[in-house]
């Protein structure tokens, strides 16, 4: 029988630490147990919140809804010919299931080694680091829908993935929850190296041929040295996404920094280093009150202790102020803000 419990305690739930309490709570183990939620009309008519592993949120005040934290479990897959099919309940922790490929010599996953955060947020997110976002081997994913209580899978068209979006987060938020997603990987691996310290990394390490098990480790060890581990201070990760700007626009700030960090984007866009320009704008290990920026990596905002969603909330506010006015980029936030 499924449990509604009341005024639950967020802290523990969300990777920031921010103390919230949601008014109700439901746990979903078995996708079974969304039908039997939603058959009663009061929690359809009601504000949710879906979580997994509360790692891409920011709390700002006590949840006055239904928080549903989705802990559907399993991993299976199927081969054919050189191509792995994955699937794996939205509660997974997203790195298991990366390790699990890579132990098993599944190709695909390992430049997203160490993301935090469980498989049901992924495809909404669309997941990226080191050369490689989600989409690229995603497959399909399984959800339900609220509104009539069946379940739907969303193929890779379906979902509409963009740089950090999909279709989940535009116009179908709030319609659908994830309860498992389905990855198309390879047992012939291509490799992809050329983004961010992999290569130099692997050469540190004397490794010419590598493999995929090189690569997560490698992708992992850049994470620890970059990243806080939440465990241990609160943090989201990556806070702002890498701004994509026109040509033209990266023509202006590269003349007047001629150092800007940037990458290709495609179609005529240019993708810059959101940390660096933190960075130059002095923000780097920077604390304002029980909020700041992580010493190894400005991207990153962390509480160091009781710090509120408002104070972290205000402390990026003030980031996009400063970068914009140096660089005239607008960075935007990549944690989604719960208000």
């Amino acid at each position: 029988m499924l449990q509604i419990q009341q005024n639950v305690s967020l802290k523990n739930f969300n990777s920031f630490g921010i103390e919230a309490s949601a008014k109700y709570f439901a746990e979903i183990s078995h996708e079974e147990e969304l039908t039997e939620l939603f058959m009663d009309p009061q929690w359809k008519d009601m504000p949710r919140l879906v979580m997994g592993g509360g790692s891409n949120m920011l709390l700002l005040n006590d949840y006055d809804g239904l928080v549903i934290r989705m802990n559907i479990r399993g991993i299976e897959h199927r081969i054919s010919h050189n191509d792995v099919f994955v699937e794996a309940g939205a509660g997974e922790v997203w790195n298991d299931l990366v390790q699990y490929a890579v132990t098993h010599g599944y190709a695909g996953l390992e430049n997203l080694s160490l993301i935090p955060g469980s498989v049901g947020a992924s495809p909404i997110q669309n997941i990226g680091a080191y050369g490689v976002e989600l989409k690229d081997v995603f497959e399909s994913c399984r959800a339900f829908e609220i509104a009539t209580s069946t379940f739907k899978t969303f193929s890779k068209d379906d979902c509409g993935f963009g740089y950090r979006e999909s279709v989940f987060k535009t116009e179908l938020k709030g319609q659908y929850i994830i309860v498992s997603v389905k990855f198309h990987l390879s047992l012939t691996p291509s490799l992809k190296l050329s983004y961010g310290a992999i290569g130099q990394e692997l050469a540190n390490r004397g490794i010419s041929q590598p493999t995929i098990k090189d690569v997560s480790q490698v992708v992992s060890h850049i994470r620890v040295s970059k990243l806080p581990d939440p465990s241990t201070i609160g943090n989201a990760g990556s806070f702002f996404k890498n701004p994509v700007i026109t040509a033209e626009q990266f023509a202006t700030v590269q003349q007047n920094f001629p150092d800007v960090v940037n990458y290709p984007a495609g179609d005529g866009m240019v993708k810059l280093a959101a940390g660096w320009l933190i960075e130059q704008c002095g923000w780097k290990g920077k604390t304002v009150g029980s909020a700041g920026t992580w010493h190894n990596q400005a991207l990153v905002l962390v509480n160091h202790g009781g710090a509120t969603g408002t104070e972290i909330y205000a402390l990026s506010s003030q980031i996009i102020d400063s970068v914009y006015t140096k660089f005239g980029v607008l960075l935007e936030r990549e944690v989604n803000v719960i208000v």
